[in-house]
This record gives C-alpha cells, structure tokens and sequence, in this order.
C-alpha cells in the first residue's frame, strides 16, 4: 500500500513523478526540522557555541549506522555538488592527468572537473556507456576502455541522473584500488533509494545526498572518505577547523576541518535521524520494493505504447525507484514537458540525452497506480497527436 500523500506536504492535484529532483518531506521529518530551528533561534549562543558539536556527532553516528561507516569518516555537507568539488578542488592535478567518468553524468558535476581541468591543464575523459545495456560486466569493460596510464581518478555516479541507470561501481572501485587509481562515487540518488554500504562499495570518496531519496529536509548531504584517502582533502572554506579550539574538536581531523564553517543552520542535517526513523516506521525496504513494481509496469506500458526498445532489463538491478523510458522524437521536448504540466498536472522531466529523449519518472512511497494511470493517459493523448 502506498504512503499516504498527506504524509507529505506535496501539492494534491499535483501527480509528482520527480522526486529525483529535490526530494520531498514527510511532515514528521519536516516538523522535526522545525523544532531544531527554533531550538536554535531560542538560545543561538548555547546552540552552536556549546550543544552542536554533540548533537551532529549523533546524527552522523545514526547516519553512519545507515550506510556502514564510521561518523568519524562522515561529514555533513550541504549538497553532492558541494562535495564533489571539495574533493575536485583539493587533487593537485598536474598537466596530462586524466579524471576518467562516464557520458552519464550530472552536469555540475561535469563543470566542476572541466572547470578544474582546465586551469590545471589535466583532461577530463567522457567514456561513453551505450544504452541499452543488458549486464553490469558489459558497462565495467566500457568503462574500463577509457583507463590509461594517465588516469589518476575515476569519477561515477552510483544511480546517473539524466539515465537513472545504477552503474557496477563496488565492482570498478575494486578493480581501481587494484590498478592503484582512486575512486570518487557521486551518490547523488543512491541513500534512501537502494542499501549504500560504505564499506563493501570501497570507493575512496562517496558524496550523497540525504535530501533526495532519503527525505530530509533541503541541505543535507555528506561527504564520506577513507582513512587513508582523509589526508587529501582539503577545506573550501577554511575557518575554525583549521587547528581548532580543543572544545571544538571532533577527533577526526577530516570533520573538524569540513564541519565548522562558521554561522550557519545545521537543521536540515540534524533532521536526519528522524528520517532515519520514518523509513524505519514504514518498512522503507518494502515500500522501496512496491514503487518498484509499480515503476516497472509503467516502463512496460509506455514501451508498448510508444513501441521503442527499453533502456535497461528488468529485475536486472539497473533501477529502483528512478528510471527512463524514451520517448519518440519531439521537435520541442521543453514544450511537450511543459503542457505535461500545463495541460494535465503531471511533474516529471523530459530530458534529451546523446540524441535520445528520455521521460525520467521517479515512483515514492506517495505515488500511485492512479498516478501511473495519469501519466498514461497522459502520453497517449500527446504521442498520438
């Protein structure tokens, strides 16, 4: 059974399939948000001064439980662009190293390591991945065609953003660690959509956030490092964890140098553990499984809608909550996802990609058979036309 849309503050005459976007809250999460808000504007002083150093020690420890990592090698960040150029920014990259990703990629995240390269004259190398795929040892070797002698990190999303394809990267972050090159996994959507065992992925930096499919509040995400991956990094602001106060230190150097960044509100972060909770209440896994299913026969009913190939096998682990179906040409994708809206209140991208144009539809606890229905009628009307 589906999670009741009033759990969310979700506009209802709204059928939102794109929570892979920004996420939405549950009120609980979102009370609890506002509770730590006004515990803070209650007594500022004593909140951030005093009381804060220990309360995201135990929301990092109830996150860390989640993912299988020590709260020591977790940080709270505001976003996994935030986190990615952390990591970006702190490589001292030297002209002809190469930073080696996929043509999936989010596109800040692509502007980051272009932007970077650039000035440090190193080469940012697009392997391409072809869709459809039908098995994860077929993505790692055409990944691994782009590997040189130059390649200094590889640099993956767990679950891509314009494919929504779940990339093997456990299986690539082992054969790096092997050929001595390091790993960065983006895991933009991945917490809060499949299990995230920090350990077992072995990537020596992951960056995730906890405001898309994990449900907390906006501004929350974490930047995760290996002990020995800890003495890369580096601050992008520097400001009280650079050689901090005794009272200020976590004993954790990567923390103390990413957590105190000065004034700011670190609510949405210490709302964490009560997302935790609600996915806890709810039996997340299976609600997880549900949506899944229900995804599952959308892509089958708009593949035989549209007579166009699908991306991925189901039941093959290339999607969860989030995937593609493509659609046929439209001379005006940003036209045909504006009256999608427009016309029938459905929320959901259209999104143009190597020549291919892809419906991403996001299915969460809220969502609905009469959603999918919807969004069906929806598609034949305009297709047909």
């Amino acid at each position: 059974m589906p999670i009741p849309k009033d759990l969310f503050l979700l506009d209802p005459g709204v059928v939102f399939l794109n929570h892979g976007s920004f996420g939405a809250t549950p009120r609980p999460v979102f009370e609890a948000y506002q509770d730590w808000q006004r515990r803070l504007e209650c007594q500022p002083v004593q909140f951030l001064a005093t009381d804060l150093p220990a309360l995201l020690l135990d929301a990092r420890a109830s996150l860390g439980a989640y993912l299988n990592a020590p709260a020591g090698d977790l940080v709270f960040i505001t976003n996994a662009t935030y986190g990615v150029n952390t990591i970006a920014r702190s490589l001292r990259l030297d002209p002809g190293d190469e930073i080696l990703t996929s043509d999936h990629e989010y596109g800040a995240c692509d502007r980051t390591w272009e932007y970077l390269c650039a000035r440090s004259g190193a080469h940012y190398v697009r392997q391409s991945i072809p869709l459809p795929v039908c098995d994860s040892q077929e993505i790692e070797e055409a990944l691994w065609q782009g590997v040189s002698a130059r390649t200094r990190l590889i640099f993956l999303s767990h679950i891509t953003s314009p494919t929504a394809l779940t990339l093997p990267v456990e299986a690539i972050c082992r054969r790096a660690r092997a050929s001595g090159i390091l790993t960065f996994v983006d895991g933009a959507h991945a917490p809060g959509q499949i299990p995230v065992d920090l350990q077992a992925i072995g990537a020596d930096f992951y960056t995730g956030n906890c405001h898309k499919w994990m449900m907390t509040p906006k501004g929350a995400a974490f930047l995760y490092a290996r002990p020995e991956a800890q003495p890369l990094v580096e601050p992008l602001v520097v400001s009280w964890g650079w050689k901090p106060e005794p009272s200020f230190t976590t004993g954790s150097p990567f923390v103390d140098v990413l957590q105190w960044l000065g004034t700011h509100d670190p609510s949405a972060a210490l709302a964490v553990p009560a997302a935790l909770r609600f996915m806890e209440a709810h039996d997340w896994p299976s609600v997880s499984l549900e949506c899944q299913a229900l995804l599952d026969d959308a892509l089958g009913r708009i593949g035989a809608l549209t007579g166009l190939k699908r991306l991925y096998p189901p039941g093959a682990g290339f999607y969860r909550q989030m995937a593609c179906a493509s659609l046929p040409h439209q001379e005006d994708l940003p036209g045909f996802k504006s009256r999608l809206y427009k016309q029938y209140q459905i929320e959901v991208p259209c999104i143009e990609w190597n020549g291919m144009h892809l419906l991403r539809i996001s299915v969460q606890g809220y969502n609905t058979r009469e959603d999918i229905d919807r969004l069906l009628q929806a598609l034949e009307k305009m297709i047909g036309e």
